[in-house]
């Protein structure tokens, strides 16, 4: 009984803000902001509308998914190679260097702010999606590094040499064996990884001006914006995460041992 009391609870600590925030993105201001109305009754889609179109939100919106899947994309193709040797291959320095990948976070991001974009100017990354998605990339390979090669550990590795044997080679047996067992926990860093991108707004307000993401368009207009408009554009933050985390949910649960049918 007490472990469903403390999953009620947790479960409402996590959902209520979302209903909330949905509540008041879709709210007639009138209600929302009537004393005497505990639930506003009349709803609209004026607000997202104009967060979209007035203010030019969908732009942002599209350029926050191109950033968050390009980042998915160069961090994988980086991080699961690096994880997979970190994991398989006895070389000396091989936990120093597991050590030296976090050293990336070492350094607040405003530090580096300024000469990042300098660089970028200099380089003619200024102000596009592929240098964001590449500041990105630096924040979230580390994590990826280290996830996967956790993953790769947890993986026997007589299944790869079983698969050897039979005539596949490494490369073969990592395709054909020990990638597929690994997909559920490349997804729950998938989804980390894209989670981590798209709330992000520092890097994302510095280097763009016209090219902005969501968070950074928000930042410099809608939050100088009605309350509507704020709420609305909370809720749209808030969507493309929570449908990347249902679409991901079956591999994060098949990760804590739970099966969905």
């Amino acid at each position: 009984m007490t472990i469903y009391f403390i999953a009620i609870i947790l479960s409402t600590w996590v959902l209520l803000p979302i209903f909330l925030i949905t509540l008041a993105a879709f709210s007639v201001p009138s209600d929302y902001y009537n004393v005497h109305k505990i639930v506003p009754t009349s709803f609209t889609f004026k607000h997202v509308h104009d967060l979209f179109f007035t203010l030019g939100a969908w732009k942002a919106t599209f350029n926050s998914i191109m950033v968050a899947l390009i980042t998915i994309g160069i961090s994988f193709g980086l991080g699961i190679p690096a994880g997979y040797s970190l994991s398989r291959f006895a070389f000396k320095g091989r936990e120093s260097l597991k050590l030296a990948v976090l050293f990336i976070r070492m350094f607040p991001i405003m530090v580096i702010g300024v000469p990042l974009t300098v660089f970028y100017l200099n380089i003619g990354l200024a102000d596009t999606l592929l240098g964001v998605a590449l500041a990105h990339t630096a924040m979230v390979l580390p994590f990826v590094i280290l996830i996967t090669s956790s993953i790769f550990s947890g993986i026997p590795v007589e299944y790869e040499e079983a698969a050897m044997i039979f005539g596949l080679s490494r490369t073969g047996a990592f395709f054909r064996t020990t990638l597929p067992l690994a997909l559920p926990g490349i997804a729950a860093a998938a989804m980390f990884a894209f989670i981590m991108s798209w709330n992000e707004v520092f890097v994302a307000a510095i280097l763009t001006l016209t090219n902005r993401t969501l968070p950074a368009h928000i930042l410099t207009t809608a939050l100088a914006s009605i309350d509507p408009i704020k709420f609305a554009a909370g809720f749209i933050m808030l969507l493309p995460a929570l449908i990347f985390i249902l679409l991901t949910r079956k591999y994060l649960m098949t990760v804590w041992g739970i099966t969905l049918r």
